[in-house]
């Protein structure tokens, strides 16, 4: 008699849901770890990281009255917006509908931002060295998050959407493109802080974002060989998940 391999065995709707809900949930805690790296990059005073220069222009903006008094994660919610609205105009037809689940994730690693400014207010550096500190740090947090949020495998971040998007219309190499579409949003926040300010405001742009420029992409590729573990992970079916579903049953039941 021939053996089943259990492998090759469809698994069920709910087996589905749970490791949908699994993958998301360790997406979640790296979008978490994203954002913390992206606040001690604000906190560093040096310069945001490039995902965070416009939100912070106009989070600085917001302060004195020029614009709506939002804090960075909103300001990051209408960025998002704007780039997957991008996507659907450069893609047209070829946008799947799919992708619109973007919005979600952006909207979450915005609320998350917000939440790692909060944790983060204890961070005030003031000597040069104790600002560069914060920054390779921060830099090097927000690659890691970012080499686990790919390795996650779910519905990419809007700051790497838009990238792909022209990339597939173009033809163009996704990394040139990526690197295009960064330094497209650097200089719009400098010239959003001369619209605003009348001058560079070197801690929101500064030799920190040049810095995370390179340094974050060199982590992500590093950090990208060692995650075996959380590749584990993500395929792992821990046991508080049956127990849960065995409670949800059990109360179901109770109801009825």
């Amino acid at each position: 008699m021939q053996k089943v391999n259990p492998q090759t065995i469809a698994p069920s709707r709910r087996e589905k849901v749970i490791s949908f809900c699994w993958q998301h949930f360790l997406l979640l805690i790296s979008l978490f770890i994203m954002t913390l790296g992206v606040a001690v990059c604000v906190r560093s005073m040096l310069g945001s990281s490039v995902i965070s220069v416009l939100p912070y222009v106009f989070e600085s903006a917001g302060k004195q009255g020029l614009v709506p008094a939002l804090t960075i994660g909103q300001y990051t919610y209408i960025m998002n917006f704007v780039l997957v609205f991008g996507q659907i105009l450069v893609l047209r037809k070829r946008f799947e509908w799919v992708q619109l689940f973007q919005l979600v994730i952006g909207f979450l690693f915005g609320t998350l931002i917000d939440i790692s400014m909060s944790l983060t207010e204890w961070l005030v550096p003031i000597s040069l060295w104790q600002k560069a500190l914060a920054q390779a740090v921060g830099c090097t947090v927000l690659g890691f998050g970012i080499a686990l949020e790919v390795c996650c495998g779910s519905v990419t971040m809007p700051g790497e959407g838009f990238p792909v998007a022209v990339s597939r219309v173009t033809g163009f190499d996704f990394a040139k493109v990526k690197i295009c579409v960064d330094i497209s949003l650097v200089l719009l926040g400098i010239a959003a802080c001369y619209a605003f300010f009348g001058a560079w405001q070197w801690h929101i742009i500064g030799v920190g974002t040049l810095f995370a420029m390179f340094y974050v992409g060199a982590v992500v590729r590093f950090a990208g060989k060692h995650l075996d573990w959380f590749r584990l992970l993500l395929s792992h079916r821990p046991g508080f998940r049956r127990s849960i579903y065995g409670l949800a049953r059990f109360i179901y039941r109770k109801n009825d």
